[in-house]
């Protein structure tokens, strides 16, 4: 397993250089310390960190809020930030940037640091785990989203108020939506098979699969076609209902 590259953004050389202490110490690698926001946007291209610790108030016109959102923004990366400014104008700021953590630095004082390294370890340690676990979630949507588009069947994903969150390319074809057109809409307006009524109701996740065969399906130039599919609830791990699922194929 490899070393976990922390990219340290201080302006204090004494605490950048403590915390590269105790990163070390703990195992984590701190390939750079930086003290400006430019510069933490620079090496975090060329490095790649897994993680960055950011200090709000930096060296330069860029403050650590403002670096922190280009960089999760433009490269995904997790920040902390650690930070003396605790006033709530800077957190609503800070936390636009959605940061995994805040660490609040203390004044110096005789054999004391401005950070507890268990505080630090344990931010970093749950940040970590959250970001493999996120990378892990985008990777499964992305597989079934790809799976789902390449099946024959047509395939239409709602929420919890039926409104459209998927489709594959049969069901644009079927229905003569596209999906960016179709996103947010009420199902029933995308899809209108004569003779289905769609199933809604705080207890239909009780009831299983709603099937439909020989159902005249009106498309959004007002061709009609005749279809054969079902509507299933789908339910999050709490057993509540989640959104529908529609597959369908043309039987014409």
């Amino acid at each position: 397993m490899s070393t976990v590259k922390i990219l340290v953004v201080e302006d204090e050389r004494i605490t950048a250089e403590d915390m590269r202490k105790a990163l070390n110490s703990v195992g984590y690698e701190v390939p750079a310390i930086v003290s400006s926001g430019e510069d933490a946007i620079k090496v975090s291209e060329e490095i790649k960190p897994d993680l960055v610790i950011m200090d709000i108030k930096l060296e330069g016109e860029m403050d650590g809020i403002e670096a922190a959102e280009k960089i999760r923004s433009k490269l995904g990366i997790p920040i902390i930030y650690l930070t003396a400014y605790s006033d709530e104008k800077t957190v609503q700021r800070a936390k636009i940037t959605e940061p995994s953590g805040f660490i609040l630095k203390q004044p110096y004082g005789f054999l004391r640091k401005p950070f507890e390294e268990s505080e630090l370890n344990t931010a970093i340690e749950i940040t970590l785990y959250r970001h493999r676990l996120e990378k892990r979630l985008r990777k499964h949507d992305q597989w079934l989203g790809a799976t789902l588009r390449s099946i024959s069947d047509a395939v239409i994903a709602t929420d919890p108020q039926a409104q459209v969150r998927f489709m594959n390319s049969m069901a644009e074809e079927l229905t003569g939506w596209l999906e960016e057109d179709a996103l947010g809409h009420d199902v029933r307006d995308i899809f209108k098979p004569i003779g289905f009524k769609f199933p809604l109701g705080e207890d239909i996740s009780l009831k299983g699969e709603y099937s439909f065969n020989m159902a005249s399906l009106t498309a959004k130039d007002e061709t009609t076609i005749t279809v054969n599919g079902s509507v299933t609830p789908i339910n999050n791990i709490d057993g509540k209902m989640d959104g529908f699922v529609i597959i369908f194929r043309s039987v014409e």
